[in-house]
């Protein structure tokens, strides 16, 4: 599933084209994605001008010159790309070749800007494990993919004693914690792994471990706050991890995976220096996790 830096990175992408044009045309080629697309899909979609593309979590969203707001997921293997013109071939660098199976393009948006410049984007999804759905915009953070997400990992809201917080009390392990959506929204498993291992921190450790009485500051959740920020501004400028199926907007790769440090290194030596210990993996609520035993506690 991609992580937020992917999200990211596929926004930054689609700015440039999306906002301030206007959507002259539609293609909905299937009913549904992972759920079914809303009945007035292509309707309320056409002749519309883009005011803005955000993100939240691993979200993206559309905003209109007017209602309803386009809330799009890329699901396991969802990705756009845009086609400039009449022009057929994707901007970018390829280190693969990009599929052009147009039976998994399954929205096509044709748009033209101020200068009267086309383009479209496309929206392939070969699992079909994404969707994109409508949202009126005064309640768009009480719309049920969005209602209940916790404080964004970018910035400097999330510091240690919001962190302390956030984990105080808590007794699911370290790693379990900082994946809930609810608590902290878009961290996934990569990036989760490498924080940790940035803090020194270990994923099987009591979460509430570290928090520190109310109104105090632990050196502990300072550390992994920061952590936190700094591997997710890190991944966005390298764009991204592209794991599998994730390609950017331009349909180039993310090259933040050539920086793990303990993500998918099982057996290797651990990379802080004057460590010597060896990277394991551990299965943790189903899904691997990266550590370094020696230096994380």
């Amino acid at each position: 599933m991609p992580e937020l830096p992917e999200v990211e990175t596929v926004r930054r992408g689609l700015q440039p084209v999306f906002e301030g044009a206007r959507i002259v045309a539609v293609e909905q080629r299937r009913p549904d994605l992972r759920f079914p697309f809303p009945a007035d899909f292509v309707a309320s979609l056409t002749g519309r001008s883009v005011i803005s593309l955000g993100r939240r979590a691993k979200y993206l969203t559309m905003h209109l010159d007017r209602d309803p707001v386009l809330i799009c997921h890329l699901g396991m293997s969802g990705s756009f790309r845009i086609l400039a013109g009449s022009d057929d071939s994707v901007p970018g660098v390829f280190h693969h070749e990009r599929s052009k199976n147009e039976a998994h393009d399954h929205v096509v948006f044709h748009l033209e800007n101020d200068a009267g410049a086309t383009n479209r984007v496309v929206f392939n999804d070969p699992r079909r494990f994404g969707f994109m759905l409508f949202s009126p915009g005064a309640t768009l953070h009480e719309h049920p993919s969005l209602a209940g997400l916790g404080i964004e990992p970018t910035g400097n809201a999330l510091d240690g004693a919001m962190l302390g917080d956030l984990l105080r009390g808590r007794r699911a392990p370290l790693k379990a914690a900082l994946l809930d959506q609810r608590l902290i929204a878009g961290l996934g498993n990569i990036y989760v792994c490498e924080a940790l291992w940035r803090a020194g921190l270990s994923p099987r450790r009591e979460a509430g471990s570290i928090a520190p009485p109310p109104g105090r500051i632990n050196a502990r959740c300072e550390r992994l706050a920061e952590a936190i920020r700094e591997v997710i501004a890190d991944a966005i400028a390298a764009g991204g991890s592209s794991l599998r199926d994730h390609v950017q907007a331009d349909g180039s790769l993310g090259y933040f995976q050539h920086s793990f440090n303990v993500y998918d290194r099982e057996g290797e030596a651990c990379r802080k220096p004057g460590c010597g210990g060896t990277v394991q993996r551990i299965v943790q609520s189903g899904r691997s996790t990266f550590y370094c035993p020696s230096c994380q506690r």
